[in-house]
């Protein structure tokens, strides 16, 4: 089994993503379902990009991105980030965002996703992201990470080309035990925030920050249930006096 999440701008503003778009979205993950998912639900909006993440069978990987992919086109207030997809390298453009890891057949299906928002496509956000990516991989209780961003034109399976534009990037790790992923949750988030000009906000929290920086979200994703951790890891960073 794997989980996959793709994040895409498809919003009609450059800073937030209206209730209604959430909404009309949620209202059409049940398709994935039906065909296979084990379970699907938005599980990051952050500033104007969205992440819709699936526990899915190796076997239907392919179909099941394809479908995220319509359930975007046929919600968007704008066709945004899904209009850069091409069937071929060449005529690629800025598009969607993808990350995809492992699961171990024998646990329940667990992951920690890391979302990030630019407003001007800051170039740092790629490395900002690797960090997340770096910081959970070969942690104990981590079974698996997806891929390091390599700033180039990559295929997205079941789906097409994105170019080295997208600029909004998704990053996750598998989980093997409920214990360990708060931990994770946290190594990922502080290794994302050590990066300047970065700043975690509320799932759904519009990109309310100075020109030149990137916000990110942090989301449990635990067989099946979403849970937004910006508040409780920031609960737990704050100094007892």
């Amino acid at each position: 089994m794997k989980l996959t999440s793709i994040g895409a701008d498809i919003s009609i503003n450059d800073v937030s993503c209206s209730p209604s778009l959430i909404r009309n979205i949620e209202a059409d993950i049940h398709h994935l379902k039906e065909i296979g998912a084990h379970s699907a639900a938005v599980t990051n909006v952050t500033g104007d990009d969205l992440v819709i993440s699936a526990f899915v069978p190796d076997n239907k990987l392919e179909s099941i991105n394809a479908s995220i992919v319509e359930i975007l086109r046929n919600n968007a207030e704008d066709l945004g980030d899904v209009g850069g997809i091409s069937p071929t390298p060449d005529e690629a453009g800025e598009g969607i965002s993808y990350a995809e890891a492992n699961i171990r057949q024998d646990r329940y299906p667990d992951a920690v996703i890391v979302a990030f928002d630019t407003y001007g496509g800051e170039s740092f956000v790629d490395e900002v992201a690797n960090s997340a990516v770096q910081a959970a991989e070969g942690m104990d209780g981590v079974t698996d990470t997806s891929g390091e961003l390599t700033g180039e034109t990559y295929n997205i399976p079941g789906v097409g080309y994105v170019s080295d534009q997208t600029d909004d990037p998704v990053v996750a790790a598998t989980i093997e035990d409920i214990e360990s992923v708060g931990i994770v949750a946290g190594a990922m988030m502080g290794a994302a925030l050590g990066n300047k000009n970065v700043y975690l906000v509320k799932r759904g929290a519009p990109s309310y920050v100075v020109p030149g920086s990137v916000i990110m979200s942090i989301t449990a994703y635990m067989n099946g249930n979403v849970m937004d951790l910006a508040v409780p890891l920031a609960q737990r960073m704050k100094i007892l006096k």
